[in-house]
């Protein structure tokens, strides 16, 4: 009867479910958690991709209007206006990217256009047009040559020349 009662004893440890729960949770909260914290991050990259885009064109149009009006102002000829003026769109342009975390060469198209001919006539507007590619986080980069896995956000932005400061 003691060896009965001992066996019975021992099959009971054995079967004992308790902290199995514990386990299970921790399983299933790291098969979700896992997912979802790369989710929140890549959401988090593409939105600063897309603010960085927003920003840059805006801030390069506004900068091509400013330095192409105030060289007019200066004397220059509006051919070396315009080609000072998108020089400085590009440098702005680059500035604020690389503030996002891109890089201005390799992450970045910028393109910017004249509404008239000269560029800085009175009424007349810069058009910037900026695209940023972002890459998924955490992707090695010989897997961008297989498969390319990045998302581009682009934005435009349009910035009038001043009826006053024109000449």
């Amino acid at each position: 009867m003691a060896r009965l009662r001992r066996a019975l004893a021992r099959r009971r440890s054995l079967a004992d479910d308790s902290g199995a729960a514990i386990v299970e949770f921790i399983g299933l909260a790291l098969l979700l958690l896992i997912p979802l914290t790369y989710l929140i991050i890549t959401l988090g990259r593409v939105q600063a991709g897309a603010f960085a885009a927003e920003s840059a064109a805006r801030d390069a149009a506004r900068a091509s209007v400013v330095t192409g009006v105030a060289a007019l102002e200066a004397g220059e000829s509006p051919s070396r206006a315009t080609s000072l003026a998108f020089g400085r769109a590009l440098a702005v342009s680059s500035v604020v990217v690389e503030d996002f975390g891109f890089d201005p060469g390799a992450d970045t198209t910028i393109e910017l256009a004249c509404s008239s001919s000269p560029c800085f006539n009175q009424g007349s507007s810069v058009r910037a047009d900026v695209q940023v590619h972002v890459s998924l986080p955490g992707i090695p980069g010989f897997v961008h040559a297989i498969a390319p896995l990045r998302v581009t956000v682009s934005a435009s932005a349009s910035s009038p020349v001043d009826g006053l400061a024109a000449p």
